[in-house]
């Protein structure tokens, strides 16, 4: 997930921006306007909506970037313009809400969020909008599905990396200092989190702990959305943050169409082609498809890729597989497993999902050979039994 990783971060450039707005691939669009995004692309559909009748919801689109510094596009089928931009203005609004809340690199008027908490690491507790608490104990809650792999406590080394990837972009690309990364490493700590929900205040008891919630936090974001769009009377759309996240609700309100189809992204395809990226179509509804990959977030060094996918254990790249994609029904807990089973050897990986209910995956390794659990495998349009590196040059030819 963009961003994401053991490590999303919140500052953005405009060329990841880029990036993410090629890897949208529009589909099919009906009289208004339509498009659909997905987790990494969005299929294109062979077939165009026929025309709504009077009282025949009609398929509208939105897109902003004022949150998580990506492009978040809403689709959505309602009766009428002014319902959708209902939809629309709300979930910008709370998208915005949340990345301010999330954001460990700016600071807002009249908000204390994860950013002032890491300044006033060791200086006592800071009281803070229960949302924060609530991300803060899923991380916690989650920890059992793979201990250690996704703490929001490990923002000391990926700060390390962050700032490595910052002066990549003006030319100075470098590897961090073992000697660096270890020395962060000492300040990997969960249990210096303090939660007091009854003073609604997180506390940093070590001074050098650093929040970093990028793994989670996109996904998690796109929940909450999702659900509050849900309230407010949403039964059919997709909410694509980023490309790399995708929450599917309820099934397109269009009688020719029984499934949404939502597009795997092709890491050994450049993303500045707009076509051709899928290398597999998912066919699903009311669900979550989130995807973690090196081609999303890396810098050269020597020819050699550094992604922002960091294992906490090796304090490297994670290097067991080019991309893993999550299907599950919260986007959440998709987006954290996204990032943990990427982390993972296959086999601990593979081991982790079966053993979760309703919890799907697909990989895609360096030799561009893919696997996919048996349930994915059903809903998969080309069942995943191409090469996705041959599918990559060939399409260059």
């Amino acid at each position: 997930m963009m961003k994401n990783n053991t490590h999303l971060s919140f500052s953005a450039r405009l060329s990841v921006i880029i990036v993410v707005l090629t890897a949208l691939v529009l589909t099919s669009c009906t009289s208004s306007q339509a498009s659909t995004s997905s987790s990494g692309s969005v299929a294109p559909e062979s077939q165009t909506t026929s025309p709504a009748s009077l009282d025949a919801p009609v398929k509208y689109s939105s897109s902003f970037t004022s949150s998580f510094d990506t492009v978040i596009t809403l689709i959505g089928y309602a009766n009428d313009q002014a319902e959708f931009d209902h939809w629309a203005d709300l979930a910008e609004s709370e998208f915005q809400k949340l990345h301010q809340l999330f954001d460990i690199y700016h600071e807002y008027p009249g908000i204390n969020n994860l950013m002032s908490v890491n300044r006033q690491a060791g200086k006592g507790p800071v009281r803070v909008d229960t949302q924060i608490l609530d991300l803060i104990e899923f991380y916690l809650v989650n920890d059992q599905l793979a201990p250690g792999l996704v703490s929001p406590s490990l923002g000391s080394v990926l700060s390390v990396w962050h700032d490595h990837r910052e002066a990549a972009e003006s030319g100075q690309a470098t590897v961090p200092n073992p000697v660096d990364l270890q020395a962060a490493a000492e300040h990997i700590d969960p249990a210096s989190l303090k939660i007091d929900r009854q003073a609604s205040t997180l506390e940093l008891t070590d001074p050098l702990v650093r929040l970093d919630v990028g793994a989670v936090a996109k996904g998690y974001a796109t929940e909450i959305v999702a659900q509050l769009l849900k309230e407010q009377g949403m039964t059919s759309g997709i909410i694509s943050a980023g490309g790399s996240n995708v929450r599917l609700i309820g099934k397109p309100a269009d009688p020719a169409r029984e499934t949404w189809a939502i597009g795997i992204q092709n890491p050994f395809v450049s993303m500045l082609i707009p076509e051709g990226q899928s290398v597999d179509v998912i066919l699903a509804n009311e669900t979550s498809i989130v995807t973690s990959g090196d081609y999303q977030r890396y810098y050269l060094v020597d020819g050699a890729i550094y992604h922002h996918l960091i294992d906490p254990k090796t304090l490297m790249p994670a290097n067991h597989q080019r991309a893993v994609t999550i299907v599950t029904p919260d986007s959440g807990l998709a987006d954290y497993l996204s990032t943990a089973v990427f982390l993972m050897p296959y086999e601990d990986g593979r081991q982790l999902v079966e053993s979760l209910p309703d919890c799907e995956a697909l990989w895609i390794f360096q030799d561009g050979s893919m696997q996919a659990t048996d349930g994915l495998l059903a809903r998969l349009k080309d069942k995943a039994n191409g090469n996705a590196k041959d599918m990559a040059e060939a399409l260059a030819k």
